[in-house]
């Protein structure tokens, strides 16, 4: 067999046995784009490509269930597990038992009684925390109960419905039965980790004293640096064995998560920790393996349904009786584990139902053609505009709003600035790819002498770290500006988690890159005022998708500006992220 250079080739070629190798194959292309798993109950559409490349006249599963080197028990030490007609390698049907097991251990509400009570007994506070509009449901409020209730709970929810909001009342209530909470905030990178308390301690919310000076001391943390990570192994030191101490732990931008981190996450939290995962289950799933977040949303048949008991519990702490939540038939949903676990939040504060952005991402994500082609075919300027042509006189009107951070003198004032607007791309390569749009917009505000290129670290080039560095306190995310100090010597400059802008010396950064234009990838976690998306002209690739789309979209509060075609914008939301994994049929099949 011939290797080229593809990797999973060369993977498959470890492998004596040519019936096992095209499967080998196989796990390893899919692992490569997102999957958990190889799930030999669909059609294997790679079937010619797999007969060319493999001495074999056809594929049979049934020789592969007898190979030595798969497992049909996952406690066997075997390179592949074949679980439930799915192929793993064994590493990966180990994350996601783990994920199982961990999550199975929160089942055991033992302080239910105890939490309703003192939800009753405080349901004045409770109230006033939560108040009501007519004839809009308060899911934050039921995300606030039921997350006071559980050991384990997920809110989803897409911009602008709250999430944090919610988790910060959730806390609220939390400190004022018990002042002396561990409390830890987490996120897969500093950036995220930094806005989510942030946010937290700016939640203006009626409470003494007392509580709001808690708020002010969260600190944020990525989940690397919670469970502590140990250099050049894929351990850390909290574990299992050595579990987090604290008493909450909640977690931002979940579906940013993948199968491995997730594992190692829950594996580290005590069933007696209250754990609160955050997300919207529509935004783009990990770079890594996994949808983890976003297969636990898809669990159940429906979201948001909870028995009578809790129902009634629920609606006696809303006054307002068009406020209250439906009382919904149960089928057969109640038996699983993460029954009454996942509340996603639906009605949006940022976005009416009349606003341009939030219908058009709705459009999106729900391939909803003809509302697609209804703003696709607008003429009027709007919240949206819709660039199929790629008018170099649109870009640059929108890249010269990098001209006031530049003009600005206060750098605390000009990173704000910076942060209004931000060109996405789809991808990196190419003349549409983030290397290009970076050159054009440096090419731009040079012809207008704001910046004088030629050096690494220029004046006012805007940057963003790549990768998490302890020592110097930056995380993967951070974004700073290029500045001269008081006696003119360049430093690059940052605001930290408390707002304080913080400087260090450009030559310590290794891992920064230019940041007039990011990945949609890399946007998630932020939010700017205005956005410019711009998509490939090229067809058929396979990165575009809904999820896509809809994140680049979703990160604008008042300004979307896409340049596409037609064409790759309704491919685009025709085109969902489909990755394999068997964690929803385990959680109703294994033992």
């Amino acid at each position: 067999m011939q290797t080229f250079n593809d990797v999973h080739l060369q993977f498959a070629s470890f492998f004596k046995s040519q019936n096992l190798q095209p499967y080998a194959y196989l796990v390893s292309k899919k692992l490569a784009q997102g999957n958990i798993c190889l799930n030999l109950g669909e059609q294997i559409t790679e079937k010619e490509e797999l007969l060319s490349y493999f001495n074999i006249d056809q594929l049979s599963i049934d020789k592969v269930k007898k190979e030595k080197m798969v497992s049909l028990k996952g406690e066997e030490k075997q390179p592949f597990i074949l679980h439930q007609n799915r192929l793993y390698l064994q590493r990966y049907f180990n994350y996601e038992s783990k994920i199982l097991e961990s999550i199975n251990r929160f089942k055991n509400d033992s302080e239910e009684a105890r939490r309703i009570n003192q939800l009753e007994t405080h349901q004045v506070f409770i109230k006033s925390l939560f108040p009501s509009s007519p004839n809009i449901n308060n899911w934050q409020l039921v995300a606030a109960v039921n997350s006071f209730i559980n050991n384990f709970t997920i809110i989803t929810g897409g911009p602008g419905t709250g999430k944090t909001t919610t988790v910060a009342k959730i806390l609220a209530i939390l400190y004022k039965l018990n002042p002396d909470l561990k409390v830890a905030l987490a996120a897969p990178t500093g950036k995220a980790a930094a806005r989510m308390a942030e946010s937290l301690k700016q939640a203006k919310l009626k409470v003494d004293d007392k509580i709001q000076e808690k708020f002010r001391h969260l600190q944020p943390a990525t989940i690397h640096r919670l469970l502590g990570y140990i250099p050049d192994s894929p351990y850390f030191k909290h574990n299992s064995e050595n579990p987090l101490l604290v008493d909450v732990l909640i977690v931002d931008e979940s579906s940013m998560i993948d199968v491995a981190l997730f594992s190692k996450l829950l594996d580290a939290v005590d069933e007696n920790t209250k754990l609160i995962l955050l997300g919207d289950k529509d935004q783009l799933a990990s770079v890594e393996a996994g949808s983890l977040f976003g297969d636990l949303c898809l669990a159940q048949k429906e979201l948001n349904v909870f028995d009578d008991k809790r129902t009634t519990l629920i609606n006696n702490l809303i006054d307002e009786e068009s406020a209250r939540i439906p009382i919904t038939k149960i089928d057969g949903d109640i038996k699983h584990p993460l029954f009454q676990r996942i509340i996603e939040l639906r009605h949006s504060y940022r976005f009416s139902n009349k606003e341009e952005i939030g219908l058009f991402s709705k459009a999106i994500i729900n391939n909803d053609e003809n509302v697609i082609k209804g703003f696709i075919n607008k003429k009027e300027n709007g919240q949206v505009t819709i660039d199929t042509e790629f008018n170099p006189s649109i870009f640059n009107n929108f890249v010269s709003g990098y001209e006031d951070y530049i003009k600005e003198p206060n750098t605390k004032q000009a990173l704000k600035k910076l942060n209004n607007l931000r060109v996405l791309c789809a991808i990196r390569e190419g003349e549409q790819g983030l290397y290009l749009t970076n050159r054009r917009i440096e090419n731009y505000l040079s012809d207008k002498n704001l910046i004088t290129k030629g050096l690494e670290f220029y004046l006012h080039r805007p940057i963003m770290i790549t990768k998490n560095n302890y020592a110097l306190g930056l995380f993967n995310g951070d974004i700073g500006i290029i500045r001269e100090d008081e006696n003119k010597v360049l430093r690059a400059f940052f605001e930290n988690s408390e707002g304080e802008i913080v400087s260090v010396l450009p030559g310590l950064l290794a891992e920064v890159e230019t940041v007039f234009a990011m990945t949609i990838h890399k946007s998630q976690g932020s939010e700017f005022d205005k956005v410019l998306i711009i998509l490939p002209q090229t067809e058929n690739i396979h990165i575009l998708t809904r999820e896509l789309l809809y994140t680049g979209l979703t990160r604008a509060k008042e300004k979307v500006v896409l340049q596409a075609t037609e064409a790759v914008i309704l491919e685009s939301a025709a085109a969902k992220v489909e990755r394999a994994s068997g964690i929803n049929q385990r959680f109703l099949s294994d033992e």
